[in-house]
């Protein structure tokens, strides 16, 4: 089973008003918040559109409320992916998949970021693995796209502001339409 664009804009709109788990944000706000802060560095429409559905998977469940306070792990990077795989190729798949690991990451490797994740983020690490060691830190920046997933995860950090002002969900959908198109001509070369 595949998404289209409509139907992600639908989900968005059906569901995207739920809660950010343990933020003071929609999953709609955070996923607007995290595009336009890709948009506004200069990313690509791929890493954009990744920006905007690395926590489709969120809206792809249904734990209800905040499944890490339930002490779950809803796996929500792997989620979306067999939904997206038909319409979007690596360069905003695989950000997605690895925007979890990036965080862990982070962690590992960059002084006070472990200290200024959110509660919510520090209890989601704590049910993803935790913090990498220097074997899987080494592993995890040695895949491609390994430094698109580390930009995302800090636009996904950045991205819950309860009065940001940022483009709509129409403003974001020429950026997958772009990518999807190239997706297309990609697999048909």
């Amino acid at each position: 089973m595949s998404l289209t664009i409509s139907d992600i804009v639908g989900l968005f709109e059906s569901k995207g008003h739920a809660q950010y788990d343990g933020e003071p944000v929609t999953q709609l706000e955070h996923a607007l918040q995290s595009a336009h802060l890709a948009e506004q560095e200069g990313a690509g429409s791929a890493l954009i559109t990744a920006s905007l559905l690395h926590d489709l998977g969120h809206l792809l469940h249904d734990f209800g409320g905040t499944p890490t306070q339930q002490g779950l792990d809803d796996l929500h990077q792997y989620r979306c992916l067999p939904f997206l795989r038909p319409l979007f190729g690596p360069a905003t798949l695989e950000p997605i998949r690895m925007h979890v690991d990036a965080k862990r990451f982070l962690c590992a490797r960059v002084a006070g970021y472990l200290e200024s994740l959110s509660p919510d983020s520090k209890r989601s690490l704590a049910l993803q693995g935790g913090v990498f060691d220097d074997a899987q830190a080494k592993a995890f920046e040695a895949q491609p796209f390994a430094s698109d997933a580390v930009r995302l995860r800090r636009w996904d950090d950045t991205a819950k502001s309860a009065d940001a002002m940022v483009p709509d969900l129409a403003h974001f959908v020429r950026h997958m339409e772009s990518c999807a198109a190239d997706h297309r001509r990609a697999v048909a070369a």
